[in-house]
C-alpha cells in the first residue's frame, strides 16, 4: 500500500480502556507501518489527576507502530474540542486521517479496510467519510461495503478535502435544513439526531459528532460502511464522557477475514438504509411507511 494514513487516538483517564484499544490496534496488520498520534487531555478536576497520570505513563511506553507522537494537553479541553482540534491539525498536515477514541477496540483488519477505502475514494469528492462500525444486520442481504448518508464516530476516517466542510455553526444548519431534510437526517424518524444538534445550540450538550454528520449531510456526501463491524465500543460501562452504562446496538466484529469488496457505484444503498432505520428504531415507533418499505426491500432481495 503506497500511503498509510496516520491514526489519531484521543485518551483521557481510562487506563484499562486505553490499554485494550491500543493492544487491539497494535495487532492490526498495518500497525508497524502506521504513525500513531495520541492526544491526552488534561484533568478536569483534582479527582481525575491520578488517573490521567496513569494513562500518560502507559502511552509513553507504547511501541509496535511506525512512530508514536504524544500531545499532552496542559489544560482540560473536553472531548469535543480535543477531537475537532486534533483531527483538524492532523488531516491538514497529512491529507487523510483515521480517528479512534480510547474505548474503540478494532479488528486486526481495521487498518487495512480504512487505508484501502481512503486510497480508493481519495479523488471522489462525494465520498466524505469511512466508518468502521455496523449494527447487527442479516449479512447475506448486503455487499461487504455500501454507502449511506449517515456517519459513525466509532472508528472512522476522512480526507482533508472532506473535513474542510466541517462546521459547528448550529445556526447554519438550523437555517439550511428543511423539514424534509430533518426527517431524512433523523433516519425517517428512527433516531432523533436533530435534537442533539438543537441541544448543542442551546448549550445543553457539548458534542461534535452530530455536527460532522450534519456537515456531510448538507453536502450530500456519502459515507462508506462495512456490512460487518470492524470495531467494538467498550465504553458503555458508565465511564465515558457521553455514554452511560447502557446496552447498545452492536455486535462483536468478524476477526477472520479482510474486506475485499467495495462499491463501484457512488450511490446510497436502499437496503442498508432500511436496515439502519430498523435497527435504530423500536418496532412500536416504526412508521407505517417504513414497515411497508421494509417488506418491499426484503421482497426485492429475493430476486
Amino acid at each position: 500500500m503506497e500511503s498509510v494514513a496516520p491514526v489519531v487516538l484521543f485518551v483521557y483517564n481510562r487506563l484499562e480502556h486505553t490499554r485494550r484499544t491500543v493492544s487491539a490496534l497494535a495487532r492490526n496488520l498495518l500497525a508497524a507501518d502506521t504513525d500513531l498520534i495520541i492526544y491526552s487531555d488534561a484533568s478536569s478536576s483534582e479527582s481525575a489527576e491520578e488517573e490521567v497520570a496513569a494513562v500518560r505513563k502507559y502511552i509513553n511506553g507504547i511501541s509496535g507502530f511506525a512512530s508514536v507522537t504524544i500531545i499532552c494537553r496542559e489544560r482540560n479541553w473536553g472531548l469535543a474540542n480535543s477531537i475537532v482540534d486534533g483531527v483538524t491539525s492532523v488531516v491538514n498536515e497529512c491529507g487523510r486521517v483515521i480517528v479512534l477514541e480510547d474505548d474503540i477496540v478494532t479488528s486486526p483488519f481495521f487498518l487495512m479496510y480504512m487505508n484501502e477505502a481512503l486510497e480508493r475514494y481519495a479523488d471522489n469528492n462525494e465520498v466524505m467519510h469511512v466508518a468502521g462500525y455496523a449494527p447487527e444486520m442479516p449479512l447475506g442481504d448486503l455487499k461487504e461495503t455500501f454507502f449511506l448518508r449517515q456517519t459513525s464516530c466509532w472508528g472512522w476516517a476522512t480526507w482533508k478535502r472532506a473535513w474542510s466542510f466541517f462546521s459547528k455553526d448550529s445556526e447554519l444548519f438550523i437555517k439550511a435544513f428543511t423539514s424534509a431534510d430533518i426527517t431524512s437526517f433523523n433516519l425517517n424518524g428512527s433516531y432523533d439526531y436533530w435534537s442533539q444538534l438543537l441541544e448543542n445550540h442551546r448549550g445543553q450538550r457539548h458534542t461534535w459528532a452530530v455536527f460532522w454528520y450534519a456537515s456531510v449531510f448538507l453536502q450530500e456526501g456519502l459515507c462508506l460502511h462495512p456490512r460487518a463491524s470492524l470495531v467494538f465500543n467498550i465504553g458503555f460501562d458508565g465511564t465515558g464522557t457521553n455514554c452511560g452504562a447502557i446496552e447498545t446496538i452492536q455486535r462483536e466484529f468478524e476477526w477472520t477475514r479482510k474486506i475485499s469488496e467495495f462499491p463501484a457505484e457512488l450511490k446510497v444503498c436502499p437496503v442498508a438504509t432500511m436496515y439502519f432505520e430498523n435497527t435504530f428504531s423500536s418496532a412500536g415507533e416504526r412508521s407505517a411507511f417504513s414497515r411497508l418499505m421494509w417488506k418491499f426491500l426484503k421482497l426485492v432481495q429475493r430476486f
